[in-house]
């Protein structure tokens, strides 16, 4: 079976986030892996080139592919911040603020258009869920 294309890598968190261009996305990627670090217990690596990500979640479909991702991690995208391995958490957003998600994402624009106390607590749920098994995406 072919392995993952998302991989962790040995790559700089630090440098990674120095490259974003604009000062307030820089900002709240820094706050995001800083919340993710705190909610993990562990520090954020590259996961692939363009995902932060703390901790690893091995998964299995019913078809029997098998492999391991970020419990939880982001990316800063051209138009928003997607925050992976939020599945279990996306029907509790309504207290979040301004957001869209997608199947297992979050996506943020900035971190001033959310509640952060309630994103910090749903990264959290995320992660609590991931590593009982309440959540499988």
């Amino acid at each position: 079976m072919a392995e993952n294309k998302t991989q962790a890598t040995a790559a700089s968190v630090e440098t990674y986030l120095q490259a974003i261009p604009d000062p307030e996305r820089r900002a709240d990627c820094e706050a995001l892996a800083v919340m993710m670090a705190e909610a993990t217990g562990c520090p954020p690596v590259m996961w692939g080139a363009s995902i932060i990500g703390c901790d690893t979640y091995r998964y299995r479909y019913e078809s029997g592919r098998e492999g391991e991702i970020c419990l939880v991690g982001f990316a800063s995208r051209k138009g928003d911040i997607a925050l992976y391995g939020m599945g279990s958490v996306l029907d509790q957003t309504e207290r979040l603020g301004r957001c869209k998600t997608g199947k297992g994402c979050l996506y943020i624009r900035k971190l001033a258009d959310v509640d952060v106390g309630v994103l910090s607590d749903l990264i959290a749920k995320a992660v609590a869920d991931r590593r009982t098994g309440g959540e499988s995406s």
